[in-house]
């Protein structure tokens, strides 16, 4: 349609050539077809300048634009300055779109008013074949909207880069990405921190389907946690210092949360002993952590695993020659995810992915599903009561000053 506004994906892209062309793929099949493409190729030293520009030749909505390294931030604020769209919609270049990611959400955004800055849907987990492994539970945590800075505080809930469409309006009113947390050594929450910064201004709303693929592979084991560290303790130091209005347990609640992420992160990547250090971490800042059985097998086998590592480098130089040579005698196996709740995860499909609710039936509620359970309500319940104070705030000084 004439009408139909433009949205620019931005793609930043370092060493992709495993998985750009999938990533591009995903946004040329999409419903919504009035798009623009600004891939940032933050130099690479693999094929993906090329494969980028192979589909580059063929389409003509689709622009490379080469720097030298600088990281993930200043990559995606210099295809923002490229572009020319309503709506800036970021996809990671290992990530993938549903065929109706864009329509859904650009109907969303286009049917609010501009008190609303960004849309986000639901995520799945897909593996390096693309085959959907887990799905992302926000549904089950109450799909916040509206104001929604405390909640965002105590839990990212969008989940990655790959999610939102954002009113470039709102960009150009609160900035970009920011690359001064690369400066510090920090690196991960650059996608978090400009929600957050959007969340003070503007409302979110939801798409409840699951519209986006997030890609986890073995080069993605091998996050740097402590960076991740550095960069969350940078924003929220920033947040409080803003809110003081957010209670200091929200914050304690967050980072336990995060820190039980990065426990995950360095445990999938082989490094166990930085493992223990989080789960330690995460059991400081709230001990209900201890409530959580996982929490256990993991400092179990992170220490045997600690104690065999001298023996098995003698075998397997790295933690990723081991997962390989594991895989060698895994027999494959399906998803995760029942068949019947899957409509479609083909890329090429047109049907939108369903998932339905969780089945009550059989579900074993454990003291710490609970108690997170509760701890998000609470969370839930804070956001709305600060959201009707700060709108009571101009009403209170137009009456004073009346």
């Amino acid at each position: 349609m004439d009408s139909a506004p433009l949205v620019s994906v931005i793609i930043p892209a370092y060493n992709a050539e495993a998985f750009i062309a999938q990533t591009l793929d995903s946004v040329l099949a999409q419903t919504y077809q009035t798009f623009e493409i600004i891939v940032v190729d933050d130099g690479s030293r693999d094929r993906t300048a090329e494969i980028v520009r192979s589909y580059a030749e063929r389409d003509d909505r689709i622009r490379l634009v080469q720097q030298a390294n600088a990281g993930v931030a200043t990559a995606r604020n210099l295809a923002i300055q490229h572009s020319h769209g309503k709506y800036i919609a970021p996809i990671d270049a290992d990530d993938i779109w549903y065929p109706r990611k864009l329509e859904k959400q650009v109907q969303c955004l286009e049917s609010a008013d501009a008190s609303v800055g960004l849309s986000y849907a639901w995520t799945v987990y897909i593996n390096a074949k693309g085959t959907i492994v887990a799905r992302y539970p926000v549904e089950r945590l109450g799909n916040p909207e509206g104001d929604v800075l405390t909640t965002l505080v105590f839990s990212n809930f969008l989940g990655h880069a790959s999610n939102p469409l954002i009113r470039r309006s709102c960009i150009d009113h609160v900035g970009g990405y920011s690359p001064g947390l690369l400066a510090q050594g920090a690196q991960g929450c650059e996608d978090w921190d400009l929600y957050l910064r959007i969340a003070e201004h503007y409302e979110f709303r939801v798409v409840s389907e699951y519209l986006i693929g997030y890609r986890h592979h073995d080069n993605s084991m091998s996050t740097n946690s402590m960076t991740m560290a550095k960069s969350y303790h940078l924003v929220m130091t920033e947040m409080q210092r803003r809110h003081p209005e957010i209670p200091v347990a929200v914050h304690n609640w967050g980072r336990s949360g995060f820190y039980n992420y990065l426990l995950g992160v360095s445990y999938a990547g082989g490094d166990y002993r930085t493992a223990l250090h989080w789960l330690l971490q995460g059991a400081i800042a709230d001990p209900i952590l201890l409530l959580r059985p996982g929490v256990y097998r993991t400092l179990i086998l992170s220490s045997l695993k600690l104690v065999a590592q001298p023996v098995m480098t003698l075998v397997w130089k790295d933690h990723r020659t081991w997962v390989q040579f594991k895989r060698q005698f895994k027999r494959q196996s399906k998803p995760s995810l029942a068949s019947d709740e899957i409509a479609s995860n083909e890329i090429a499909s047109n049907e939108i992915l369903v998932m339905p609710s969780e089945r009550r039936r059989g579900l074993v509620w454990k003291p710490y599903d609970i108690l997170c359970s509760r701890r998000w309500q609470a969370v839930m319940r804070l956001n709305q009561e600060l959201a009707r104070q700060k709108q009571s705030e101009p009403r209170i000084k137009s009456g004073v000053n009346g």
